[in-house]
C-alpha cells in the first residue's frame, strides 16, 4: 500500500479535473460553498482520498476551484480591456452581460471567494486580492477611464463601480431562497438569466452614460 496505489492514483486521466467540476457542481445545485467528501465520492465516481492527493485536503481542493473560476474570468476581462476596435460602452455591456453569465454559471463564487480570504492566513488572502480581484479593479479602472476621454462616460470611482456590478449580480443569483417563498419559483432558469442581464445592463449602463 505504498508506491503502487499512489502510482496508480497519478495515472487516472482527467481525475482532478473531474473532482474539480463535480464540486462546482453540488455548489451550484445545493446552493452552498460547502460539500462533504462523501457526496463528492459520489457525484465524481471517484474515491474520496484522491482529494488528499490531488489537492492535500478539502480546503485545497476549494482554492483550486477558486483558481480555476476566477483564472478564466481575468483572462477573458484582460482580452476585453485590450480589445482595440470596441469603444468603451461596447467594452463596458459585454463585460456586465459576462459577469451575469459567470455568475449563473458559478453563483458560488463570490462566497466562496469572501470565505477564502476570511479563512486564509494573511499571505494567501493577499494572494487572492492580488490575482483575482485587483484585476477586476484595474480593468474597470481602464474602461471608464476610457469611456471618460471618449467622452462616452461620466466620471465615477471605479472601486465603488465594483462593489455596484458585484453586488448587483452577486445577490440576485443568491435569491434562490427568496424566489421559492416569494414568488414560488424554485429554480433560476436560463429566461430569468436573460431578463435579468438585460435589465442589469439598462440600470447600470443608464448611470455611467454621460449622455
Amino acid at each position: 500500500m505504498t508506491a503502487a496505489p499512489a502510482a496508480r492514483i497519478n495515472a487516472l486521466p482527467g481525475a482532478r479535473e473531474q473532482l474539480l467540476e463535480a464540486t462546482s457542481q453540488l455548489m451550484r445545485e445545493g446552493d452552498v460553498i460547502d460539500i462533504s467528501l462523501a457526496e463528492l465520492s459520489v457525484r465524481s465516481g471517484l474515491n474520496s482520498a484522491l482529494v488528499k492527493y490531488y489537492f492535500g485536503n478539502k480546503a485545497g481542493l476549494l482554492k483550486a476551484l477558486l483558481d480555476r473560476d476566477w483564472q478564466a474570468i481575468v483572462t477573458s476581462v484582460d482580452a476585453l480591456v485590450h480589445k482595440e476596435d470596441w469603444d468603451a460602452e461596447t467594452k463596458m455591456r459585454r463585460h456586465i452581460s459576462k459577469v451575469v453569465d459567470t455568475f449563473f454559471a458559478v453563483p458560488y463564487l463570490n462566497p466562496l471567494t469572501l470565505r477564502m480570504v476570511r479563512e486564509s492566513d494573511e499571505s494567501e488572502a493577499r494572494r487572492i486580492a492580488d490575482c483575482y480581484l485587483a484585476p477586476m479593479y484595474r480593468a474597470y479602472e481602464s474602461m471608464i477611464g476610457e469611456g471618460v476621454r471618449q467622452g462616452l462616460f461620466r466620471a465615477i470611482d471605479p472601486q465603488l463601480f465594483y462593489f455596484t456590478v458585484t453586488g448587483a449580480v452577486d445577490r440576485f443569483f443568491a435569491a434562490r431562497l427568496v424566489l421559492k417563498h416569494c414568488f414560488d419559483q424554485d429554480t433560476l432558469t436560463e429566461r430569468h438569466r436573460d431578463r435579468y442581464r438585460e435589465h442589469v445592463i439598462d440600470i447600470i449602463m443608464a448611470g455611467i452614460l454621460a449622455r
